[in-house]
């Protein structure tokens, strides 16, 4: 395969469809291995940090508030690095930007593992979201740029299994190393596991993946990303670190600020659409319905993930007094009913019932989330992981039903030339909420933590501030699922990918082009 046969598949112009391949067949199969690994990587290094934590802490001396830049570093940075991570690639090359970003991320990855303190930690935590946010990107555009249309519904559910193995493993994983202290390094190989991955990737990345580029790539809009960067930072900072401070007047100016910044961000990008047609952010996109109140979803449902996965690990193990591994244990029934519930939703019951599988899963998962609370409270301190099994079970398969065809649903209206930017505003969103969420895990959380333990004095009483942090919680986490419920009667009936996909997969016809466009 050649760079000019994937050239007219551009993420950016989705206009042309990409030339069926044939001689380079099998080779696509082994880009396709590789970048979804790259995809797997990021996906188990988000959820590997959480179940490490307490030995971070102890280990490295580590506050609560630089716990939470751990994990809020990277996703701020991956949030606010998306979308010009999609447009590097289109302008100097997707399968370039992916292998320097792989590179850039195996290499944060070292910088993590040999952290000397929490203050390094954090800052390659955020070198490593910075990769993370130039590789991501390139692994849908390369998707685009290799399958044609009619593959594309069957490499998007491989996609969900990645996801849902991802959940599985990275607690598991992060667990076993922390438990094992491979060489006396305690928590570091979480992060040091990496290498030889990320290593492989780079060299059968440069062999095995075609190089494309946009036809017409637009120029990068450097004061765009500014305003975005400076924006999230001025948002979530002082909700990272305002309980620490003591909520200082500062970061209440700050947060108001952030809102001036999104508005000239706004603003500008209008501005910018008018003069040379090469905005960061493409605005339009906004005033199709279905997108505007799928992005809304999908911001507010990271919001939800960001809080409950953070909030689960410092209840189990603060809290309950778990160790790593009984931890990670205790998710997999989560983990597999995420995994099998995304490939249900998307191969059976999305083409036929289409929105009402999202919906359900909404009021499945707060179902779940009510049901985790009340057990919670029920069995107090003395509570069993088997115990946990049913609300996690229950969260896992509303969960499931969620994330894999959300992405469908949110494209399903949107015009082809704009797949790209809309698939990148997707992805920025989601990374946005979960920062967000994980900053508002200093108010719904240790506000209450801070109450109780200021009266504990006992080791039950502090398992029990935990506790009541945890329920409360999970009570915002439910009602976020509530909000999402009603957001999602925006979304299309039927999305156009699940309808179009049905129709192509036995065997392309030309009439196929007479049929709605496949954007996702």
């Amino acid at each position: 395969m050649t760079s000019t046969e994937t050239e007219p598949a551009s993420v950016t112009d989705l206009s042309t469809p990409p030339a069926k391949p044939a001689a380079g067949d099998r080779r696509r199969w082994f880009a396709l291995a590789i970048v979804m690994t790259a995809a797997f990587m990021d996906l188990v290094d988000v959820t590997i940090v959480n179940v490490a934590i307490p030995s971070i802490q102890r280990e490295a001396g580590a506050t609560f508030g630089q716990i939470q830049w751990i994990t809020a570093g990277y996703a701020l940075a991956f949030a606010a690095g998306l979308i010009t991570g999609g447009r590097l690639g289109d302008i100097h090359g997707r399968k370039r930007l992916f292998l320097v970003g792989i590179g850039g991320f195996t290499l944060a990855s070292a910088l993590c593992g040999f952290a000397a303190n929490p203050e390094m930690l954090v800052a390659s935590r955020i070198l490593q979201g910075a990769m993370a946010a130039l590789m991501v990107p390139q692994v849908l555009s390369i998707v685009h740029a290799t399958f044609p249309a009619h593959e594309r519904g069957k490499v998007f559910g491989l996609f969900g299994a990645v996801v849902g193995l991802g959940a599985v493993t990275g607690p598991l994983l992060g667990a076993l190393l922390t438990e094992w202290n491979l060489f006396g390094l305690e928590w570091r190989p979480i992060f040091l596991i990496n290498l030889p991955v990320g290593v492989a990737g780079l060299i059968l990345g440069s062999r095995f993946i075609t190089e494309s580029k946009a036809p017409k790539a637009l120029k990068l809009d450097l004061v765009g990303v500014a305003l975005v960067t400076l924006g999230l930072l001025m948002l979530l900072y002082p909700l990272t670190r305002g309980r620490e401070l003591g909520w200082p007047l500062w970061g209440y100016v700050s947060m108001a600020g952030a809102l001036v910044v999104l508005a000239a961000l706004v603003a500008y990008e209008r501005w910018k659409t008018a003069r040379d047609g090469s905005p960061l952010v493409e605005l339009s996109l906004f005033k199709v319905k279905s997108f505007a109140a799928g992005i809304a979803v999908q911001t507010v449902f990271g919001v939800a993930l960001g809080i409950f996965f953070l909030v689960w690990t410092l209840y189990m193990q603060f809290g309950l007094g778990w160790s790593p591994l009984k931890a990670g244990l205790t998710g997999v029934p989560f983990s597999l009913a995420v995994s099998t519930a995304a490939g249900l939703s998307v191969q059976k019951l999305v083409p036929r019932f289409g929105r009402k599988v999202l919906q359900a899963g909404a009021l499945v998962m707060a179902i779940g989330v009510l049901l985790y609370i009340w057990e919670s409270g029920r069995y107090g301190l003395s509570i069993a992981p088997w115990q946990m099994a049913l609300p996690l079970v229950v969260m896992g398969v509303g969960m499931g039903l969620i994330v894999a065809p959300l992405t469908d649903a949110i494209l399903s209206d949107v015009p082809r030339e704009h797949a790209g930017s809309a698939s990148g505003l997707i992805s920025t969103v989601q990374q946005m909420g979960n920062a967000l969420g994980l900053g508002l895990v200093s108010v719904v959380f240790f506000g209450v933590v801070d109450d109780r333990l200021a009266e504990a004095r006992e080791r039950t009483a502090a398992g029990l501030a935990f506790a009541d942090g945890f329920q409360h919680a999970l009570g915002w986490v439910a009602a976020v699922m509530g909000v999402i419920f009603l957001l999602m009667f925006a979304l299309p009936k039927r999305p156009a990918q699940h309808i179009e996909g049905a129709a192509e997969e036995p065997s392309p016809t030309p009439e196929k082009e007479k049929e709605p466009a496949l954007v996702g």
